[in-house]
């Protein structure tokens, strides 16, 4: 069986955190504006906003149809980080099943985004650690300097770090937009596998819109993925389109029974770190919308199994105990009571979500992009369905809890 893997590298172990499933199919849950995982799926967004300009590309394509790799890895290597994180030992958890024994040194990437010494890289990478060493591309004489974390945030993986370093020594690197990616695309991950310093590979667009499971338990929406190599130590690093622009961070490739890479590999979206990267910068820590429920999209097939009144919707699994959606009364299936259709596992009786402000929904989908788009204390309208009974619920929605509750 494949798994996902993050890929930093670290000295007791290849991936940091293994046991990461890919949801490609089947229904997709929701506990939390963004959502947690459920047993029959993922996925999450983020509105895009603006981040401190970089400078333009140093080269200009050489066939009017993008750069090549050569010119791509001379503009943008220097602006690529050598990450190096010091751990202290890890208990087991459930997130983390492996802890981390006696500690060690996890290895990851990043690059520099401004000249204010500001680098992206993965929260994974510097998770737990107590001293973080950063080593800048701009010359191969560079030594290691201490980084310090701004602030970093599990539900999307993504940490900011800060050096204190002269201007000549920072490259920051362009930022693009990843909406603006398609299928087939050209693009180029520059990193550290297993510590190779500066290491470039390159691939196309494979698909877009994947879901990934982030470091706390929640789920990462409109991931990248590429067939650009990435392996243990890659975390972090950029991934690059043909003009130069960042689209991603690389974080995570799936392989089976965990080894290296297959040519699936995983780059959180850049329009996603946009918004993370203002936070993080404003107030060391990021809010995401939480609503506290779970379920599954609702198919006519599901509809017909439990003789519902609707074919379409998100129907309601379970409800978080506190939550905004279990205060405002969204009540969640039977837990007493499974039912399997067309193979997914359905517990009857909950609410189904047919529109929420107004606008029709027809899937989970459709509740996480509406609840992505909104800010912790904003209200909702949920227009509910449930038996013969059609109400609307105001919600108040919350912010995100720090992991998914078991």
């Amino acid at each position: 069986m494949s798994t996902l893997k993050r890929v930093a590298s670290t000295s007791i172990g290849a991936a940091v955190i293994g046991g990461l499933v890919v949801a490609l199919l089947g229904g997709i849950a929701i506990a939390a504006g963004w959502i947690h995982s459920s047993d029959n799926g993922t996925t999450a967004t983020v509105p895009a906003l603006s981040t401190p300009p970089a400078p333009e590309p140093t080269s200009q394509p050489s066939n009017g149809k993008g750069l090549t790799v050569h010119q791509i890895y001379q503009q943008d290597a220097p602006g690529v980080a050598f990450v190096q994180a010091q751990t202290k030992p890890q208990p087991a958890s459930p997130l983390n099943p492996f802890g981390s024994g006696g500690g060690g040194t996890a290895t990851g990437s990043g690059f520099v985004i401004d000249q204010q010494g500001h680098i992206l890289t993965n929260a994974h990478v510097v998770d737990g650690a107590t001293n973080i060493q950063v080593t800048l591309g701009r010359s191969d004489s560079s030594q290691p300097i201490s980084a310090q974390v701004v602030g970093k945030d599990p539900s999307t993986d993504v940490a900011l770090l800060k050096v204190n370093a002269p201007a000549d020594e920072l490259h920051p690197l362009q930022l693009g937009n990843s909406g603006d990616a398609q299928v087939g695309d050209p693009v180029v991950a520059i990193g550290n596998p297993f510590a190779l310093d500066r290491t470039v590979t390159s691939g196309i667009v494979s698909a877009l819109q994947r879901q990934i499971k982030a470091p706390n338990g929640f789920t990462i929406d409109n991931v990248i993925q590429t067939d650009a190599a990435i392996n243990p130590g890659n975390s972090g690093g950029p991934l690059i389109n043909a003009s130069g622009q960042v689209l991603g961070i690389t974080s995570q490739i799936e392989s089976p029974n965990g080894g290296g890479n297959v040519g699936i590999g995983f780059a959180i979206p850049i329009n996603t770190v946009r918004t993370v990267v203002n936070q993080l910068l404003q107030n060391g820590t990021v809010q995401h919308a939480y609503l506290g429920i779970s379920g599954t999209d609702l198919t006519p097939e599901i509809a017909n199994a439990l003789n519902l009144s609707v074919k379409s919707g998100a129907l309601v699994q379970s409800v978080t105990p506190g939550g905004p959606a279990d205060k405002a009364g969204i009540k969640g299936g039977n837990p007493g009571a499974t039912m399997t259709v067309a193979g997914a596992r359905i517990h009857p009786g909950g609410d189904v979500i047919t529109a929420i402000d107004g606008k029709p929904v027809h899937s989970m989908t459709d509740v996480i992009d509406v609840i992505n788009a909104k800010q912790p204390g904003d209200n909702v309208q949920l227009s509910v369905v449930n038996g013969s009974q059609k109400r609307t619920v105001s919600v108040t929605l919350g912010d995100r809890p720090a992991n998914v509750k078991p």
